[in-house]
């Protein structure tokens, strides 16, 4: 039997600050709801029109993969405000899809890490928004990044808090 029995000591650690439900998000700086300012609306929606014409050039061009390179490297995924991340999402689909069958693969090893799990949670994303023929494409993208980076990929984006 033990001495000390009467000692309540340990009984001072707050154990419900370990409890997953009890989770905070990390301070952005960015509000979590829609902005109310229209001034910042139009300046979102002017961004992203800039940014589908230059990525129009890209492709006019033959330079899906830089399209590509450029898309993921801007990818607002610290940002809470949830109309630019649908727009980016916009931005990235018309990348995705404007690629040829025969450049995945090329596009993909052109890839670091980073941007391979950022891509497969543009992929996964896709899948939740399907349009008439992205979901066949988006499989195609989905077995290339799967074939360069493997299932650690896609663990990483299923259990990573931050979305795009």
């Amino acid at each position: 039997m033990s001495k000390n029995t009467a000692n309540s000591a340990f009984r001072k650690i707050d154990v419900d600050q370990y409890n997953e439900d009890n989770y905070k998000e990390e301070e952005c700086g960015e509000s979590q709801s829609p902005p109310k300012n229209k001034l910042f609306t139009i300046f979102i929606d002017e961004i992203f029109k800039f940014s589908k014409l230059s990525l129009t050039f890209c492709h006019f061009t033959g330079k899906n993969i830089e399209a590509l390179k450029t898309v993921l490297r801007n990818a607002p995924i610290s940002s809470r405000n949830q109309m630019v991340k649908d727009a980016a999402l916009n931005v990235v689909m018309l990348v995705l899809l404007s690629v040829k069958s025969a450049q995945m693969e090329e596009a993909v090893n052109a890839l670091d890490r980073e941007q391979l799990d950022i891509l497969m949670k543009y992929i996964y994303r896709g899948f939740e928004t399907p349009s008439e023929g992205s979901s066949g494409h988006l499989l195609a993208w989905h077995e290339k990044v799967h074939a360069v980076a493997g299932v650690g990929s896609i663990v990483r984006v299923l259990t990573d808090k931050k979305r795009v």
